[in-house]
C-alpha cells in the first residue's frame, strides 16, 4: 500500500486532533477544564457509535467555560507533530494537494493550518455567540450525524480522478477511511480498521507518513 506512484496526482488528507497534534485538543480542554465524570461518559458514547460527532461536539464544547481566551491559552498547551511542516513541503514539493480534514472543535486547527497555507476542512467558533458552527456537515454522509462530513473532500477528490491518501488517528475517520485509496492509521483508528479488515499502514509520527509516501 505505501509510496503513491505519482503524486502529482495525489491529494493527502490529514486529521488534526493526535494526527496533526501530537494529542487530541478537545480531549486536552475537557480534561484541564471539566470533571472527567462530566464529559467522559459523553465521549465514550460517541466512540461506541451511540452518538454522532455533531451531537457529542455541541454537548462537549457546552461543558467549557465561556472564556476564549482561557480556552484558546489552554488548547495552546497542544504541541504540533515536528514532521507537519516536512511533510506539507514535500507533498507540496511532489506536486500533491495537501487538506486538513477535522471534525474538531475548529478554532485551533483553522489558526495552525493558516499558518502554513494548508486548506482546512473543519467546524467552528463562533465567539461572540459562543457557539459551535457546522459549515461541513451533512455534505454526503448517509449517516446525517457528523460535524464535518470527512467523506464529502475525499468523494470530491476521487471525481476528479485524484488518488486519496488519509492520515488519521481516531473515530472521526472511520468513515472516510474506507474510501481512501491509501490509508494511514495509528492509535483507536488502527484498532478499528482490525476489526473491520480495512488495510492501512501503520504510523507513529508525520516522518513516518513522510517515508512511508517516499518522500526524502
Amino acid at each position: 500500500m505505501a509510496g503513491s506512484s505519482d503524486l502529482s496526482e495525489t491529494t493527502v488528507f490529514l486529521d488534526f486532533d493526535g494526527t496533526v497534534t501530537k494529542a487530541d485538543t478537545g480531549v486536552h480542554l475537557l480534561s484541564r477544564l471539566v470533571d472527567d465524570s462530566v464529559w467522559r461518559p459523553v465521549e465514550e458514547a460517541y466512540v461506541r457509535g451511540d452518538i454522532g460527532s455533531r451531537e457529542c461536539l455541541v454537548a462537549e464544547w457546552a461543558m467549557l467555560p465561556r472564556d476564549e481566551a482561557l480556552i484558546r491559552s489552554v488548547a495552546g498547551e497542544v504541541s504540533i507533530d515536528p514532521g507537519f511542516g516536512s511533510l506539507v513541503s514535500g507533498l507540496r514539493a511532489a506536486g500533491a494537494e495537501v487538506v486538513v480534514v477535522s471534525d474538531g472543535f475548529g478554532f485551533q486547527a483553522r489558526e495552525v493550518c493558516a499558518a502554513v497555507g494548508v486548506h482546512c476542512v473543519t467546524n467552528g467558533v463562533d465567539w461572540s455567540t459562543f457557539a459551535l458552527v457546522f459549515p461541513n456537515e451533512d455534505r454526503c454522509c448517509p449517516c446525517s450525524t457528523c460535524g464535518t462530513c470527512k467523506q464529502a473532500p475525499v468523494k470530491d477528490a476521487r471525481a476528479r480522478q485524484r488518488r486519496t491518501v488519509l492520515v488519521g488517528d481516531g473515530a472521526s475517520d472511520r468513515k472516510a477511511a474506507v474510501l481512501a485509496d491509501e490509508l494511514y492509521a495509528k492509535d483507536g483508528l488502527a484498532y478499528w480498521c482490525d476489526d473491520a479488515g480495512v488495510p492501512y499502514e501503520w504510523f507513529d509520527c508525520l516522518d513516518d507518513v513522510r517515508w512511508g509516501l517516499g518522500l526524502s
